[in-house]
């Protein structure tokens, strides 16, 4: 099922328009995030369930009420942490943050 794929907060797409641009190992970033741009466009769902009762709070805060959240796992231990929504006949993939694993595991509470 095709998707489209947005980020949650403008910052977020300006900082990733900026890896493009950037060092060495931020130019490896921003091709393994447009890589998973190109799968979520593809289908949304193609990176793995978090639970529900896993979301963060700040999340929430942030972003609203989420009724799911998704990792998709990037090379060296980065995550891409997404949510799907679905509006009518369109499903759209929201990019909330990427981080590395260990601030994905304090994140997470894992």
């Amino acid at each position: 099922m095709k998707t489209e794929v947005y980020f949650g907060e403008e910052n977020l797409k300006a900082a990733y328009e900026e890896l493009k641009s950037g060092k060495t190992e931020d130019k490896l970033l921003y091709k393994w995030i447009s890589r998973a741009i190109s799968d979520l466009e593809e289908n949304a769902f193609c990176g793995i369930q978090i639970p529900k009762r896993l979301i963060p709070e700040e999340y929430i805060t942030k972003f609203g009420k989420l009724h799911n959240l998704w990792k998709y796992n990037l090379p060296n231990a980065w995550r891409l942490i997404y949510t799907v929504k679905q509006d009518k006949i369109i499903v759209v993939s929201i990019i909330l943050e990427w981080m590395d694993h260990k601030k994905y595991e304090r994140r997470l509470g894992y």
